[in-house]
């Protein structure tokens, strides 16, 4: 009997794509392949150039994104190989605020000539669209990391591709599950696997989807000849913690919702950003494209940035550690690394939500804002 998978819900797709093709006593999952030289005459060549794991991680990410994927060894190993296609001197919009390691990144790439960056408000449209002339690249992060600032992405997608612009999309918070930016018109999305496609704080991946065969060949020219090559363990890591993302994800953005109300009126706290709370500044604009609000919120507490310290080192259930997107809650005040952003609050801590259940959290926070 056939079968359409693109009328799959993507929720489907997470647990469906990138099996082994049905027969008898065939396996149920992707074996882990653990080559690096594979006989001549065939497809994969060498294995820095591909692997059958990574094969199966790749078709569930593409399943879940719509759009071809490649995996890479990090995150970061991914941003850069995106980078990396880019002519010397190229023009790049990218956000003021955003990931660290990609604001780190662009900071060495602007100083040493590699990239001219102009970094701009990304929840200001205007002020994106009054950056875009001349510009090579539009890199949009939205959710943004850690504030939660939302861009309007339909409209600065179309208005960079209607100039010719190619247009990046980190979709690490927001997930497939969110939006989709290859549907409204972007070249390529990038997810930090890391976080809540794998789901379980074990492994480093990330991930380039684009639905153009040019852009394809080139990231994949790099990923190749810059060995920034993801493990055949950690792609089977990663495609297991795929088929239960839908589950995880659904449960951590419900109980992100909770606690984001609730903090909101709780006497120790001066601000949540969360753009699911009606009161949100992002709140309007997110609905009319995100199907979810997500799983991370972040909020500021009343005091210092001590004070905000002892909240994250006070928790029992919560763990103080940096990262998000796994199936526990994980806390941190983003300002005790460097190189966060100088405008990132200096007592905001950021909420990975997890999977557990929604009361305990609560208490959990209680008691730890109690401290201060």
């Amino acid at each position: 009997m056939s079968h359409d998978a693109s009328k799959e819900n993507i929720s489907t797709r997470a647990i469906t794509a990138g099996r082994p093709p049905r027969a008898g006593d065939s396996p149920l999952n992707a074996p882990i392949s653990l080559n690096s030289t594979f006989t001549a005459g065939g497809p994969i060549g060498y294995g820095r150039y591909g692997n059958e794991t990574w094969s199966a991680t790749e078709s569930a990410i593409s399943a879940l994104e719509g759009g071809r994927s490649l995996i890479f060894s990090s995150g970061m190993a991914a941003i850069t190989a995106a980078y990396s296609i880019l002519p010397w001197g190229a023009r790049v919009v990218a956000s003021h605020e955003g990931y660290s390691g990609v604001m780190t990144l662009l900071k060495q790439y602007g100083e040493s000539g590699r990239l001219k960056v102009v970094l701009v408000d990304v929840a200001n449209t205007e002020e994106v669209l009054a950056a875009l002339p001349g510009a090579d690249l539009l890199w949009l992060e939205s959710p943004t990391n850690p504030c939660l600032d939302v861009a309007e992405l339909p409209q600065l997608i179309s208005a960079a591709k209607a100039a010719n612009i190619l247009v990046m999309v980190d979709n690490t918070f927001a997930t497939a599950l969110t939006q989709r930016p290859l549907e409204m018109g972007a070249d390529v999305v990038m997810n930090s696997v890391t976080k809540f496609l794998s789901g379980h704080s074990d492994l480093l991946m990330g991930s380039l989807s684009t639905n153009s065969a040019e852009l394809f060949a080139s990231l994949e020219s790099s990923r190749k000849f810059n060995g920034s090559i993801a493990g055949p363990f950690e792609a089977w890591l990663a495609l297991r913690g795929i088929r239960t993302f839908a589950l995880r994800f659904a449960q951590s953005c419900k109980s992100a919702q909770v606690l984001a109300e609730r903090l909101s009126s709780h006497p120790k706290v001066s601000r949540v950003r969360y753009p699911g709370l009606v009161t949100d500044s992002q709140h309007e604009r997110a609905k009319k494209f995100m199907a979810t609000y997500g799983a991370v919120l972040s909020f500021e507490v009343k005091g210092s940035g001590a004070d905000a310290d002892r909240v994250c080192d006070s928790s029992a259930i919560i763990t103080h550690a940096t990262s998000l997107g796994g199936v526990e809650s994980l806390w941190e005040r983003r300002r005790r690394w460097p190189i966060e952003s100088p405008s990132v609050p200096e007592t905001l801590i950021r909420l990975s939500v997890g999977c557990e259940d929604v009361e305990d959290l609560w208490e959990d926070i209680q008691k730890a804002l109690s401290t201060i």
